[in-house]
């Protein structure tokens, strides 16, 4: 198979590990790092995207998260003094796509609805308690609501639901040196 080019903006630390060990996992604790001020919530909803994926199978005893990558360059760097952007070469197959905005629903422990009927449904419920679907994730008493939500990130990798913009990032479980074509420090 053809392979594409993509971009993933690393640590410098990254790129140490890849010229050091020819290869990079991500851990828990640079994900800890890179979140400090929110890091358990931030892990909860990774540590489901490792469970959940659709390439959780495929998946190294050592690596704790996936790699984000990016489909075009000019979405992945926002240059900062410790940072690098690594371009890639790889196979398609490797990369599970990730729909950008369905991640950020999941990041703010929302809902992810079938359809506009669903949506509807879904805020009346919310509505009836009087609460958000935040408030409802991070509180003890809507187990039903906090299961519903949870179940709803499947459609995630749905690409039949759409939600606003089709943008889509996607996820690796390792950078392998040999993958390197380009650095921009």
């Amino acid at each position: 198979m053809e392979k594409i080019t993509v971009w993933t903006k690393q640590h410098r630390a990254v790129l140490e590990t890849l010229e050091r060990e020819g290869r990079y996992v991500a851990k828990r604790q640079f994900v800890r790092y890179e979140n400090e001020d929110c890091a358990d919530l931030v892990l909860e909803v990774y540590d489901w995207l490792v469970k959940n994926g659709p390439d959780a199978s495929h998946k190294p005893a050592d690596a704790d998260y996936p790699v984000w990558v990016s489909f075009s360059r000019e979405g992945t760097y926002l240059p900062q003094e410790q940072s690098v952007m690594l371009e890639l070469s790889l196979d398609p197959a490797i990369i599970t796509p990730i729909h950008v905005a369905k991640w950020g629903i999941i990041l703010n422990y929302s809902y992810i609805p079938k359809d506009a009927k669903d949506a509807k449904r879904h805020q009346e419920l919310l509505k009836s308690y009087n609460i958000s679907d935040t408030q409802a994730y991070m509180s003890q008493f809507y187990p039903q609501i906090k299961r519903e939500i949870i179940d709803s990130w499947s459609r995630l990798f749905d690409d039949s639901i759409h939600i606003n913009s089709d943008q889509k990032y996607g996820t690796i479980w390792e950078i392998r040196k040999e993958w390197i074509t380009d650095i921009i420090k």
